[in-house]
């Protein structure tokens, strides 16, 4: 099952009426404290997600927009951590959570420290999702869970699920 991102920020919105939103929207790294397990997000808005999906150096990047509500996006989390071990060198996994700003402590960082992500987090938290939606790509509905992989020189858009057979062998064509 996809789930549409302007039904989730519509959710959103109602969810949060009565907490003051900035009009613009954030961003947030993850960064884990190793000495004690703490994981601290930093915020910015799409404009600071942009540059991670147009690098032009020699590697090839794999962007998963996923969210910890989505049953289909939990599901194969654990094919992009594999590919992150698997590939480290040569291809920089980057998992964008589009979990709601409420839940960051109550359910992200939590799923986050359970599963032990070891790939990359930004969470993009834009109410402007139709402006931003196109930019990532012209053919995204907006369903997640949705993957963008590219180097400097191809760049490929999936609106799917991997498993780790289909998306190791993406994967591979980006590196021959």
């Amino acid at each position: 099952m996809k789930f549409k991102l302007g039904t989730l920020f519509v959710m959103f919105l109602l969810f949060n009426c009565n907490n003051s939103i900035k009009s613009e929207g954030d961003l947030s790294i993850v960064k884990i404290d190793e000495s004690q397990k703490k994981i601290e997000l930093s915020t910015l808005d799409f404009d600071g997600l942009e540059p991670y999906l147009n690098k032009q150096d020699d590697q090839v990047y794999v962007i998963n927009f996923w969210a910890t509500w989505c049953a289909p996006c939990v599901k194969e989390l654990p094919v992009f951590e594999k590919i992150h071990k698997d590939y480290n060198k040569n291809v920089k996994v980057i998992l964008v959570s589009l979990d709601f700003p409420k839940q960051y402590e109550t359910k992200l960082i939590p799923f986050i420290k359970e599963n032990n992500l070891q790939s990359e987090i930004i969470v993009l938290n834009d109410m402007d999702s139709n402006s931003w939606i196109p930019k990532v790509s012209e053919d995204w509905s907006g369903a997640i869970p949705s993957t963008l992989i590219y180097s400097k020189n191809k760049r490929k858009f999936y609106e799917k699920s991997f498993n780790y057979n289909e998306l190791k062998t993406e994967v591979q064509q980006f590196l021959n």
